[in-house]
């Protein structure tokens, strides 16, 4: 007699995702279950196509079904739905998720993380748009390679975002000279963000990163205060300098109430070219430790690589130009562990309304 749906269902629902706590049925990633004789075919929905532990998964649910009497071949078909904020569905259609991506200094290597960040989430099949909102020094273009000039639709009366490397981006400086200061205060700072978020055509997007200024300062109140942020994402290096003011920065964003994500480690260590030995330039672990005491995600390690400042210097980031480089693994896994962030933060979401 051939194995029964609900028998499938009751094995599958004994596997958990690690990352959110639940059992892959009770999250509602299993779908359209179907059996031909000694064969089961079924669909395997990821909360992310960026998901750290997909193999993982997908064997630990092989497995489950596999062990059941009288199957022989089990076949899934893996595809992921990132999760939709419906506070934010009401503000700015289309965009599921906004992370924020800010430091408490500059110099940190903010925009870099961002713009491989975003990169990395499109290559893995998602939606992705990033809104240079730096508005003092918005290196967006630059590091991406971009010159042109964005159009405007007339009849939608929306900017159109221009594309690179797979992600959609808009940027201050598509409109303002690269050499031309930008000298604002608070009201033009806030009209200028409000600007940048809703005049813009960014269509279906499962993320929209956000590069902040550096600092605690208009920018960052003003998004909090326009749009629902799904969370932020901070940046520093390992020196103590950079390290104490990342830690005020995610404090600030903690009062915003904007969640905090992780926490990335920048310019955390060289690789020597000949041996491919690893050195620490600056105080190793302090960041991991700072962060964890409170209870802030450690998202990764990206070391301090010529070809990662040459990149954003020609407009080819280290992501897209080098894959196989250090640097762009790097930025790859903390892409990962950040989309899982997402996903564990829609989920508390969710838990913390039924409760």
């Amino acid at each position: 007699m051939p194995v029964t749906e609900e028998q499938i269902l009751q094995s599958l629902s004994q596997v958990r995702d690690p990352e959110l706590g639940r059992d892959l049925v009770s999250l509602g990633m299993i779908r359209n279950i179907r059996v031909e004789n000694d064969r089961v075919f079924f669909d395997l929905v990821l909360t992310t196509p960026a998901c750290p532990l997909r193999e993982q998964i997908v064997q630990s649910a092989r497995q489950a079904v596999a062990q059941l009497p009288g199957v022989r071949e089990v076949h899934v078909t893996v595809s992921a739905e990132v999760m939709r904020s419906q506070a934010l569905q009401t503000v700015l259609p289309g965009v599921k998720n906004i992370i924020a991506v800010g430091s408490g200094k500059g110099g940190v290597g903010k925009t870099t993380v961002a713009v491989n960040l975003a990169i990395a989430l499109a290559q893995t099949g998602a939606k992705v748009g990033l809104l240079d909102a730096d508005i003092y020094g918005p290196n967006v273009p630059r590091m991406l390679g971009i010159r042109q000039t964005p159009d405007y639709d007339e009849k939608a009366q929306k900017i159109i975002p221009l594309q690179a490397w797979g992600i959609k981006v808009i940027s201050l400086g598509f409109l303002v000279g690269e050499d031309q200061p930008v000298i604002w205060r608070g009201p033009i700072l806030a009209r200028a963000l409000q600007q940048l978020l809703f005049d813009v055509a960014w269509g279906d997007l499962d993320y929209l990163l956000v590069d902040l200024p550096p600092g605690t300062g208009d920018v960052q109140i003003s998004l909090a205060q326009l749009v629902p942020v799904t969370g932020a994402v901070i940046v520093t290096t390992p020196q103590d300098v950079a390290l104490y003011d990342a830690l005020k920065g995610a404090a600030t964003f903690e009062r915003l109430n904007v969640p905090i994500l992780g926490v990335v480690e920048n310019m955390s260590y060289f690789i020597c070219h000949h041996c491919g030995k690893e050195t620490a330039i600056f105080r190793r672990g302090a960041v991991e430790a700072e962060f964890s005491i409170r209870g802030i995600k450690f998202l990764g390690a990206v070391p301090l690589m010529p070809e990662v400042c040459e990149g954003g210097d020609l407009g080819l980031p280290v992501v897209a130009a080098m894959p196989e480089s250090p640097a762009a693994e790097a930025f790859r896994k903390v892409a990962y562990q950040l989309a899982a962030s997402v996903s564990v933060q829609r989920h508390a979401e969710i838990a913390e309304k039924k409760a």
